[in-house]
């Protein structure tokens, strides 16, 4: 029997730059962009410190376009994800890694953003979730063999 595991990601933070939209070879929309993670604390002399953390994250498909679509430098968002892991080659022969977050939903929590600001700067939206759907079984399949058998994330990234 199998042992089970468990890869998800919550955070809940601001953009720091603009989703950047890219295609793959094959023309599949990804995605990257980068959101900030603030903490605060009270350390032992009563002073207040904060932290920030920087995460990378990429969206596939559907959720690419999605994120292209509505989200903005500085946008409150809500991500739903999983940790992924790629390495290649460096030029100068080392081997490089970089950790990513894969976006599996998002909310977007304020309105700030492209879509509908008006002339004060609010447009009145409810936050709007959307959810990247799944490929079909047999679509998944045909991109695995086209690959022979290497992640077709790592072969796919078009940078």
């Amino acid at each position: 029997m199998a042992s089970r595991s468990l890869n998800k990601v919550l955070l809940i933070g601001n953009l720091t730059r603009d989703p950047e939209m890219r295609y793959t070879n094959s023309g599949t929309p990804v995605v990257t962009f980068g959101l900030a993670t603030n903490k605060s604390w009270k350390d032992a002399d009563g002073e207040t410190k904060e932290l920030a953390e920087f995460h990378n994250l990429v969206a596939w498909n559907k959720m690419a376009e999605i994120c292209q679509q509505l989200l903005a430098k500085g946008m409150k968002v809500y991500i739903e994800g999983s940790l992924n892991t790629r390495s290649w080659e460096a030029e100068d022969g080392s081997t490089k890694y970089k950790t990513e977050i894969r976006v599996e939903d998002m909310i977007l929590l304020d309105s700030k953003g492209k879509q509908g600001v008006g002339s004060d700067g609010e447009n009145g939206n409810a936050p709007k979730k959307e959810k990247e759907e799944a490929p079909a079984e047999e679509e998944v399949q045909e991109e695995e063999a086209s690959t022979d058998d290497q992640d077709p994330l790592e072969e796919d990234l078009p940078f």
